[in-house]
């Protein structure tokens, strides 16, 4: 993606200062919870499994993730955050991903947790709400 475009997570900043320093590793991680699924759905978006493999919690990362390529991410609404702020371990945030794909339109409504190890947020699960 074109660091000067608009970010998928629909912050209004260019990817490049927003969710790309995030999936490139410069600069420093995600500072929230909420920072880090934002990061997450832009890497959905993107296709970047990579990312999303290496911000989930060790406790729960599967071995492997494969994107559905006929899957379009487009638009994200963060409802609520409990939490998962700079100095908390854990965090909530509940979110609707809306989607596209060849059979027409979709949402994912979910309720993620988060939590801290050392400095770095990490997804731990989510359950669709």
């Amino acid at each position: 993606m074109d660091d000067s475009a608009r970010c998928p997570c629909l912050s209004g900043e260019p990817y490049g200062s927003c969710c790309g320093r995030y999936h490139r590793g410069t600069g420093n991680p995600a500072p929230t919870a909420e920072a880090l699924m934002r990061s997450r759905y832009a890497a959905f978006a993107v296709g970047d499994a990579g990312y999303l493999l290496a911000t989930w919690s060790p406790s729960s990362r599967p071995d492997r993730l494969d994107l559905d390529d006929d899957v379009r991410w487009q638009r994200l609404d963060v409802l609520r955050t409990e939490a998962g702020g700079p100095f908390d371990d854990t965090g909530v945030v509940e979110f609707v991903a809306h989607y596209r794909t060849a059979g027409g339109r979709g949402r994912l409504h979910e309720v993620s947790r988060f939590e801290k190890l050392g400095k770095r947020w990490y997804y731990v699960d989510g359950r669709t709400a």
